[in-house]
């Protein structure tokens, strides 16, 4: 059996409020798992996805990379 109640934000605030603390306490955290950081985790894949599409060096384009870092850095320590 199955009871469908429909309530609108001033009362579900004040039925919350009637909670012990403890209780609040458990429903933030429950909202927060499900919401907050749901939310973040899927932000976290796309940034992901977005970091895995992006270009790639070519090995010759690394190693050239890597050459022009050592000039760099014996040039920074002449000075």
């Amino acid at each position: 059996m199955e009871l469908t109640v429909n309530l609108n934000y001033d009362e579900i605030e004040k039925l919350i409020k009637q909670l012990p603390a403890s209780k609040i306490k458990q429903l933030k955290l429950k909202l927060d798992e499900k919401f907050i950081r749901g939310k973040a985790l899927k932000e976290i894949s796309n940034f992901q996805e977005f970091i895995l599409n992006g270009p790639i060096m070519s090995d010759i384009q690394f190693e050239e990379f890597n050459a022009n870092r050592k000039l760099m850095n014996q040039w920074r320590s002449q000075s």
